[in-house]
This record gives C-alpha cells, sequence and structure tokens, in this order.
C-alpha cells in the first residue's frame, strides 16, 4: 500500500483526504518511482472543484497531479529507465502518492533539485509548446499576457534566449521581477494597449495568453491577425477565432522536458518555487492557488 491523496466527491480543497492506496505496478514500457517531489497546477485545483466535469473525465476516489520526479523502484518490460535511476515525467497514475507511474521517464540533471525538476514539467512544456505553435521567430517582437505567471515567465525566458523582443503584461508587484528575466514588463489592467504599443513602438508580431484575463479581442486588433495569437487560459477562444492549446492530450511536446531540464540545471532557466508542503498538506496548497497567494510554483513532497 502506498500513501497517496485522494477525493471522492468535487468541492473545496478539504474534500482531499490522506488514504491508502494500492501501489500501481509498472505495466509494459512503464516505470514506478518512489517520488521525492510534485507539483501542484492550477488545473489540479480545477478538477478536483468540478469545473472541469464534462471535458476531463474523473473516477472516484481519484488522486490528483501529473508532474513528479523521484527514483524508479520498479520497471517493466522494455521500459526505458532502470531501478535507481532518477527521472521525472508525467503520471499516469495520480502525482499525490509516494508511489507513480511514468510511461515517458526523463533523466534527472544531477544538478537539479528535486522540487524544480518537479516545478518545470506542466509549466515548461505548455510555455514550449504555445511558442512552438506561434512559429516566433528571433527579431519578432513577442506580447505575453500573464508574464509573471508561472508559465508566462519560462516563455519569457525561452523567447529572450531565442533572440525574441519580449512584453510582458504583469501585476505591478512583477515589473522588477519580469524585467529582470529580459522583458519589457508593463501593467495590466486597463490601458495596457496603450502601455504595450509604448513598449513596443515596432508593433507586436505574435501573443501567447497566458492570462485568461479576458485580452483575446483587444491581442487580435493589435497583431491584425488571430492566427498570430495563442491561449492556454481563455475559454471564449473560437468566438475571437485564436487557437485554444492545452485541451488536447495529443498536443503536447514531451521533446521540450530533457530540453527545459538541461536549461534550468546550466541556469539559463529560473523556475520559482514558492513554496514546499509534506504530501498531507495538499488541501492547504489547494487552497494558496485557489487564492493566489503563491508566487511560483508550490511543491509537495511525500
Amino acid at each position: 500500500m502506498s500513501t497517496a491523496i485522494t477525493f471522492s466527491a468535487y468541492g473545496a480543497p478539504d474534500v482531499l483526504t490522506v488514504s491508502q492506496v494500492e501501489t500501481p505496478q509498472p505495466g509494459p514500457g512503464q516505470v514506478r518511482i518512489r517520488v521525492r517531489a510534485g507539483a501542484v497546477n492550477p488545473i489540479d485545483a480545477r478538477i478536483r472543484a468540478g469545473l472541469m466535469d464534462g471535458f476531463f473525465p474523473v473516477e472516484f476516489p481519484m488522486t490528483p497531479g501529473w508532474d513528479v520526479a523521484g527514483v524508479v523502484d520498479s520497471v517493466g518490460d522494455g521500459a526505458s529507465a532502470a531501478v535507481g535511476d532518477e527521472v521525472f515525467g508525467v503520471a499516469s497514475v495520480g502525482g499525490y502518492s509516494e508511489h507513480a507511474l511514468l510511461d515517458r521517464p526523463v533523466a534527472k540533471p544531477e544538478a537539479l533539485s528535486w522540487e524544480t525538476t518537479a516545478a518545470l514539467i506542466t509549466v515548461g512544456e505548455a510555455a514550449f509548446r504555445a511558442l512552438k505553435h506561434l512559429g516566433v521567430q528571433a527579431g519578432q517582437t513577442l506580447l505575453v499576457h500573464g508574464a509573471g505567471g508561472s508559465v508566462g515567465t519560462i516563455a519569457v525566458q525561452l523567447a529572450a534566449a531565442q533572440g525574441v523582443t519580449v512584453v510582458g503584461t504583469v501585476a505591478e508587484d512583477d515589473i522588477e521581477r519580469v524585467a529582470a528575466l529580459g522583458a519589457t514588463a508593463v501593467p495590466y489592467g486597463d490601458g495596457w494597449v496603450e502601455r504595450v504599443k509604448a513598449a513596443a513602438p515596432g508593433g507586436v508580431d505574435r501573443v501567447f495568453d497566458a492570462s485568461g484575463a479576458g485580452v483575446l479581442a483587444d491581442s487580435v486588433t493589435l497583431v491584425g491577425d488571430a492566427a498570430r495569437v495563442i491561449t492556454i487560459a481563455d475559454p471564449s477562444f473560437a468566438q475571437h477565432g485564436v487557437r485554444f492549446t492545452g485541451m488536447d492530450p495529443a498536443d503536447r511536446f514531451p521533446e521540450s522536458l530533457p530540453v527545459l531540464a538541461e536549461l534550468a540545471a546550466s541556469g539559463k532557466l529560473t523556475v520559482p518555487v514558492w513554496r514546499t508542503y509534506p504530501l498531507a498538506e495538499a488541501a492547504r496548497a489547494h487552497a494558496d492557488v485557489e487564492a493566489r497567494r503563491n508566487d511560483g510554483k508550490i511543491i509537495l513532497l511525500p
């Protein structure tokens, strides 16, 4: 048996409970890891609250979470890692647990902490994917909405490293931090269009919305083409002709994970970790996420 966090009905964070579950056994090609760190993502809280009902299948009791890093302790036939390997990846069985299964384990760089490794998985892949879909290139100007968030900060760094000029809309408190990552940071809210135009007098070529703050209509007007705007956060995307990325499991770039890990290990990518909690305090972590008290990723430590 393994200790895990489960919930048996939709509700507030307090529906998350510490439970004993059957320790998962790896199938062909899979590995099982003893989880050393697991990240909490906003999607975890939305699923728990029932906000994804109809979009994401849930079978109760459910163990939430996907982003995990740990040590391989069992392998299935044909697995690409061996017992004792330090790996990370997306769990095929809930990540808020002492044990998780990985279909595609990625080697963890020795220089990278467990917490940072778990923190970069979903947010890093999302940023990497959005930039790939946008086709942003060196010499162009990219606007990132929500540049102070976990996905936005990685998008800023990846784009700036490629020679892209980045403008980011952020909260007032995040201006200096995001500017240090390589972007021209401007406050979000009323008047953001004028502030972006002032920051990018040559115009904006692409827009990545990681905020979901109702900015799509003005963003399309700003660049003149809905095909140059992408969102991971605004459910009104279709009415603006904008692409939404992240809903389709096939729309993923797993090949981004080793790239992101090496960038982080070499100090070329900063992945902010705000706080760590013991696994048993998952409800507190969800409450922090929902209240947006976090300035960076929250990590659970089994």
